[in-house]
């Protein structure tokens, strides 16, 4: 299979598949940075530690152009606030989403303790079988851990989920884990397309529905003549 990269685009090509992806969590784990380290590598505000932080107001988004299997796709990334006054906003946006990145910060037990909340947050909004990736961020301040890594695993075992640890700080495992989002939420839409198409339900349903792309769905369904 192939991997994802950049996805430069040319006249005359067809539009990019739209994804939207929403990173969720409490405030202050890094969600911002994260987005920032993964859509624009190498600038000055990528992963950097200011001194003066301020959190997240509403909502921000970026976009990161990707290939799949030769497929342009376009991701669009929703940043959250993660404040408790902004926690109706936040979760308004998670209607329609296809995936999300669910963030804890691995000094901040509180924020770990809250993934649970946000987890009840993305099935009653988006629904049990979206996708979603579990990050512990800021594994860069190891000497200031109070999560254990095994306590991450276990959760994401629990609700069958990818985990890894990151730091947007030093883009650790940043590229990877939305690589790994972006492959699963793709698949599972090919996967679906397959089944409806095996038990004929009709082209314009799957046309209607908003996890599925005409000509994402065009090129799956020539495969299986």
């Amino acid at each position: 299979m192939a991997g994802l990269g950049p996805g430069p685009g040319s006249a005359g090509e067809p539009r990019p598949l739209l994804v939207k992806i929403v990173m969720a969590g409490e405030s202050c784990v890094g969600k911002t940075s994260i987005v920032r380290s993964y859509t624009e590598p190498g600038s000055s505000s990528a992963g950097s530690a200011a001194t003066s932080y301020m959190a997240t107001i509403g909502i921000d988004f970026k976009v990161k152009p990707v290939m799949f299997n030769d497929t342009r796709v376009k991701l669009q990334i929703w940043d959250t606030a993660g404040q408790e006054r902004f926690h109706t906003l936040s979760t308004s946006y998670f209607r329609g989403a296809q995936g999300f990145v669910l963030v804890y910060d691995i000094t901040n037990l509180k924020s770990f303790q809250s993934i649970t909340i946000w987890m009840n947050d993305i099935y009653e909004k988006a629904g049990d079988e979206v996708d979603v990736i579990l990050l512990g961020n800021k594994c860069d301040k190891e000497s200031e851990r109070v999560v254990p890594k095994q306590k991450g695993e276990k959760l994401a075992w629990e609700y069958g989920m990818p985990f890894f640890e990151t730091s947007a700080k030093e883009n650790v495992n940043i590229e990877h884990a939305f690589s790994v989002l972006t492959k699963e939420i793709l698949e599972k839409s090919v996967h679906t397309v397959k089944m409806l198409h095996h038990d004929g339900i009709c082209g314009a349903f799957m046309f209607s529905n908003q996890m599925f792309y005409p000509r994402f769905i065009a090129v799956c369904l020539a495969d299986l003549h």
